[in-house]
């Protein structure tokens, strides 16, 4: 797959308006995903995720000035199939991950 020049930056020749498939695992990391489709991409993650049969998950948001984090925690007070969600213990991101169950 050859680069392409958009705008002043390169890309690996992928259409970005297709959607790209993402193993559905219990963890999520957000960082690769633009802050633009954070809430879809979570959306999707959540629903993917309960059909694939997890109780538990665990969302990756990163510490910054928690945009990112509430952007998520906003989702997941909405979705009706989420029993309860809080900051992940210390050694799995603290602050900066948020722990998810879904209802069974």
């Amino acid at each position: 797959m050859g680069k392409r020049k958009t705008g002043s930056r390169y890309t690996a020749g992928v259409d970005d308006d297709k959607p790209v498939r993402i193993p559905i695992r219990d963890v999520f990391d957000l960082h690769s995903v633009p802050p633009r489709d954070v809430k879809a991409v979570i959306e999707a993650y959540l629903e993917e995720a309960r059909a694939a049969g997890f109780r538990y998950l665990r969302i990756i948001h990163g510490r910054g000035v928690g945009v990112q984090r509430e952007t998520v925690r906003g989702v997941l007070a909405r979705t009706p199939f989420v029993e309860s969600y809080s900051d992940a213990p210390a050694e799995a991101g603290g602050w900066g991950a948020t722990v998810v169950t879904l209802k069974r």
